[in-house]
């Protein structure tokens, strides 16, 4: 008896994202539809990263969407997202075949993308790992589980700002931001010192974009070469509807659409008051000078 081959190109099923104002009372649930794969992924995480918003959640979008890609590991199998913990807390459900080595799936390199997924993901084993380095410290915590039967959990949770306690590293860069006077550090030596290690985190960690614009993580999102082609054109273009983008890019209404949303919930563009068309934001235009 033969197997047939997965379809990578669509996604059949349903996928639901169940939010939890509290857990005295039944979540608010929101459903994915069944859409084209690209479009089912941006979905997931547009939705996800927009509902914890909502509720005051810091995750960053870039996040978000590196967990929800995996998903197709699963085959999109039973797919349920959970908000919880007032946006801070996410956790990432599916009954797919699993991880064997949770350990590993955690470590660069490891990956079980085969060819037919690698249209949609990049695949070499860098989603996790950068999940849990923008979560390491005291950041908050990655964990990934087996579920009850079959399948996969992954948690993510971000402590609230209150209750955060920054690692020297990310204060050293965030006092090269300010002043002298404003840094904290008792003198222009000290400050520049601080500078200096922010510069050396970034001549070591391609995760920083410049000695004073903060961790990649937060300033730097990860796009899809489509999404960059977007950003570019922006730069060059300026303001830009739907279908303007679209016949510049050759690309379908629907999948523009797609695209836009998701640079809005980056914050890269936006549409301004009075107009249908996009342009880039500040943190757009630092992007695009950087791509």
């Amino acid at each position: 008896m033969t197997t047939e081959p997965a379809n990578f190109d669509y996604v059949s099923s349903t996928a639901r994202i169940a939010v939890y104002d509290n857990l005295r009372s039944t979540p608010r649930v929101v459903e994915i539809p069944p859409a084209p794969t690209n479009e089912y992924i941006t979905s997931i995480a547009t939705q996800t990263y927009t509902l914890a918003r909502e509720m005051g959640g810091q995750i960053p979008f870039t996040v978000v969407q590196e967990v929800s890609e995996n998903f197709i590991h699963a085959y999109f199998t039973e797919v349920v997202v959970s908000v919880l913990d007032g946006g801070n807390t996410i956790r990432f459900t599916d009954q797919g075949p699993g991880i064997p080595d949770c350990g590993k799936a955690q470590l660069p390199g490891y990956s079980s993308a085969v060819e037919e997924m690698k249209r949609y993901i990049r695949g070499v084993g860098s989603g996790l790992p950068i999940v849990k380095e923008y979560f390491e410290g005291a950041q908050g915590s990655v964990v990934i589980e087996n579920n009850i039967r079959t399948g996969a959990v992954v948690t993510i949770s971000l402590k609230a700002e209150n209750e955060r306690e920054e690692a020297p590293l990310r204060q050293a860069l965030r006092a090269a931001q300010r002043p002298a006077s404003e840094s904290g550090y008792p003198n222009e030596a000290a400050a520049n010192g601080a500078t200096n290690i922010a510069r050396g985190v970034h001549a070591a960690d391609s995760t920083s974009t410049n000695a004073t614009s903060g961790p990649l993580m937060d300033s730097m999102p990860i796009l899809s070469p489509r999404e960059q082609e977007f950003i570019e054109l922006f730069y060059s273009e300026g303001p830009l509807g739907v279908t303007e983008m679209g016949e510049l890019t050759n690309t379908a209404p629907s999948t523009t659409h797609v695209t836009m949303k998701k640079l809005v919930a980056l914050g890269l563009i936006e549409v301004p008051a009075g107009t249908k068309k996009r342009v880039l934001t500040a943190r757009g235009r630092a992007v695009a000078q950087q791509l």
